[in-house]
């Protein structure tokens, strides 16, 4: 019962540098920009967050900077792909190569730093319950705040005026211009608050999920919370459970291998991805249900002069 206690434990820490990049790459695609630099905001915002409590002590403004340095760069994605109208997807791809280079760079030094003792949060009374204390009530508040963000998107998205707004834009965003609506500066809003959100799940992963840095240490989890807003069909609530599946099956390995279980290592990392690829597999093989889902103008320039 330990072990499944620690299993669950660590798949919520897990899912949740998922679930904030995933809430955050929803927002984009619910007013239609795609965004496939995630992975580069989210290293940039890592290194700026790890950066920070190295010569501060404060993990709180290690937050704060990852959430700042994700929200630049994705202003400057956006600046591009809304006003410049380049291609959305050549210049994602772009910005993931520009923050891996550039955060191995600004890293150089911090790569034998170590942060300050984490200190810990356990619930008063919950932590304390068997099974159920360690498994969900010793978690960072960060956990929390990741389940919080998908329930407050979910009521913004659907059940307030800013949400249907943000919705029309990413449908038809020519409708939204005819009533008079700023088309490309919601846009842009959606893209800035995105990347923040990229950006607080990056600092998260070089201060708490593993507090250090090393050269490409989100390793894939950008492209992982991409493809979750595609599996959760663009529903936040979807998007939750959906982190914390993927992050079961990456803590499955460690478990696995601490249990000595005779598989070797390489298939065990191939696992999250793996799961990655045939959960895409399927969703595909009904496209009526993305296409119900899924925003009509994803992906697609707006010029408002047309």
């Amino acid at each position: 019962m330990d072990s499944i206690a620690l299993l669950l434990a660590s798949t919520l820490g897990a899912g949740t540098v998922l679930a904030i990049a995933a809430l955050g790459l929803l927002i984009n695609e619910k007013a239609g920009i795609v965004n496939l630099g995630a992975e580069g905001m989210m290293l940039c915002a890592a290194i700026a967050g790890f950066a920070v409590v190295v010569h501060t002590g404060n993990t709180w403004l290690g937050f704060a900077a990852g959430m700042a340095a994700g929200a630049f760069l994705a202003a400057v994605f956006g600046g591009l792909v809304i006003w410049l109208n380049t291609n959305q997807y050549a210049t994602g791809l772009a910005l993931t190569l520009f923050g891996a280079g550039f955060s191995a760079f600004a890293g150089i030094k911090y790569v034998q730093e170590k942060l300050p003792e984490q200190s810990l949060y356990p619930i008063p009374y919950l932590a304390d319950i068997a099974f159920i204390g360690p498994a969900l009530f010793r978690q960072h508040p960060m956990v929390y705040i990741a389940m919080a963000l998908a329930a407050g998107l979910a009521w913004l998205l659907y059940r307030t005026r800013a949400g249907l707004v943000l919705r029309s834009v990413g449908e038809s965003p020519e409708s939204a211009h005819a009533l008079g609506y700023p088309v490309r500066r919601i846009r842009l809003a959606a893209v800035v608050a995105g990347g923040a959100l990229c950006g607080l799940a990056g600092a998260y992963v070089s201060l708490v999920y593993t507090p250090l840095w090393v050269e490409g240490m989100i390793a894939g989890k950008g492209w992982i919370a991409l493809a979750l807003t595609t599996f959760a069909t663009w529903r936040p609530a979807r998007v939750l459970l959906g982190a914390y599946l993927f992050g079961g099956v990456t803590m499955l390995q460690f478990h696995l291998q601490g249990l000595g279980v005779n598989v070797p290592t390489q298939l065990l990392s191939m696992l999250p991805y793996l799961a990655t690829i045939v959960v895409l597999v399927l969703i595909s093989r009904n496209p009526l249900w993305i296409r119900v889902n899924m925003p009509t103008s994803i992906g697609k320039p707006f010029y408002p002069g047309a």
